[in-house]
């Protein structure tokens, strides 16, 4: 860095710029939209986006109990693949895979995807035997996926340990190399500039309260902010959708589990690829930042809180430590938890409600980050033209009832 670049840095960061233009506008809400999104978070502002620029729709609002981004959007671990077995889940994720791959570019906003690999374990002849299969399954499908043996494990990875020894020894692992990771709040902040940009009213502080339906459609919402009118009202808030469903009279097939996450100290960079491994149940990723990225299953109970159970970080702790053993002289900084909503099926519901005008994205489960860009894509279709899309179709509310479910249990790689 020149001497005249350290400078300017060091001035630029003392001043005080009243006139900076502010990423997105805080309005107060308006009395009446068109169309009003609940969720604030990564989904939600991808759907408000995709209304205003694919359908044309101008008069939108995103409504946030509480800041942007601040629910699950801010509270995961940042993992982007489209490996799924189930036609209808591969192509979705798909879709949002090949959405994020543009991402920066489409809203001139870096989310600092970082596409470094995402590579499932397996320790057992019966998981070598099922990878087999979900790996043609995916390229079935038209999507990249490979099969490797220990020693290209080994290769890929050169910290973890592949002896032949442990209690869950590695007999192979299958691979995306276009999976990766990407910045979650620069997700959620390049949507909401981007959608503000096109006349979207994002409103923080703002808690839904109640939803107003009358002989048998949606006519708008209660607010802590006063009562808002809207033609059509779209449910995104991952985490407390079967709460806001039921204010409209709605009961969903969904249990809400927190799910933890923690990071290490920084080291220096061992790890450049996702590790995942259902066995020994746990996941892992380093930040640029140096951190090991820590993740696992959800807490079995249900609850409403952003924090969990010691059992799991210690459960967590000795998983990551059957794969690398050297990792055992790390100290652990942080430790978070968001709320998730689980399908019986694993996979989520995006479409049409009975209550006309309303429409629920949930249910995501583990997967929701993943999903961001295509969730919302589809979702701001089934909007628009009251209908869903191709991609989103299977994904109804009433498979529950038809049986025509989308079992996506082992898709996380820690199970659900």
């Amino acid at each position: 860095m020149t001497r005249y670049s350290i400078f300017s840095l060091a001035r630029n960061a003392l001043a005080h710029r009243p006139n900076w233009q502010r990423a997105w506008r805080s309005p107060d809400p308006r009395p009446a939209y068109d169309v009003v999104i609940v969720g604030g978070g990564g989904h939600g502002l991808a759907t408000a986006y995709y209304l205003a620029k694919e359908h044309g729709v101008s008069n939108i609002a995103v409504l946030e109990k509480g800041w942007l981004g601040g629910g699950n959007t801010g509270r995961n671990t940042t993992v982007i693949r489209s490996n799924y077995l189930w036609d209808e889940s591969a192509h979705l994720y798909e879709k949002a895979l090949q959405l994020y791959e543009g991402l920066s570019q489409e809203l001139n906003f870096n989310i600092m995807l970082s596409q470094r690999g995402v590579l499932n374990l397996v320790h057992n002849e019966h998981e070598l035997k099922e990878m087999s299969r979900r790996v043609r399954a995916i390229r079935l499908n038209g999507i990249d996926s490979e099969i490797l043996d220990r020693q290209a494990v080994k290769a890929e990875i050169p910290v973890i340990n592949i002896s032949p020894q442990v209690r869950y020894p590695i007999l192979g692992a299958s691979i995306q190399r276009r999976g990766g990771v990407a910045r979650h709040d620069a997700v959620a902040w390049g949507f909401a500039r981007a959608a503000d940009a096109r006349g979207v009213d994002i409103v923080q502080n703002c808690e839904v309260t109640g939803i107003d339906v009358a002989n048998g459609r949606v006519r708008g919402l209660q607010t802590s902010r006063g009562a808002i009118a809207a033609k059509q009202v779209g449910l995104v808030a991952a985490g407390h959708s079967s709460l806001l469903a039921a204010m409209a009279g709605l009961r969903l097939p969904i249990e809400s589990h927190p799910l933890q996450a923690m990071v290490s100290e920084p080291i220096k960079p061992v790890l450049d690829c996702v590790v995942m491994s259902n066995a020994v149940h746990v996941y892992l990723s380093q930040s640029d930042k140096g951190e090991l990225v820590i993740g696992a299953g959800i807490d079995g109970y249900n609850s409403y809180a952003q924090r969990g159970s010691f059992q799991i970080i210690e459960s967590q702790m000795g998983a990551l430590l059957e794969l690398f053993p050297s990792f055992s002289r790390l100290r652990m900084l942080r430790q978070w938890g968001g709320i998730v909503d689980v399908c019986p099926d694993a996979s989520p519901i995006v479409g049409k409600t009975p209550v006309e005008g309303l429409y629920i994205n949930c249910g995501w489960g583990t997967g929701g980050f993943k999903a961001t860009p295509g969730s919302g894509w589809a979702f701001a279709h089934t909007i628009a033209q009251d209908r869903p899309h191709a991609l989103n179709a299977p994904f109804t509310l009433e498979r529950f009832s038809t049986g025509a479910l989308i079992d996506e249990h082992g898709a996380a790689a820690v199970a659900h």
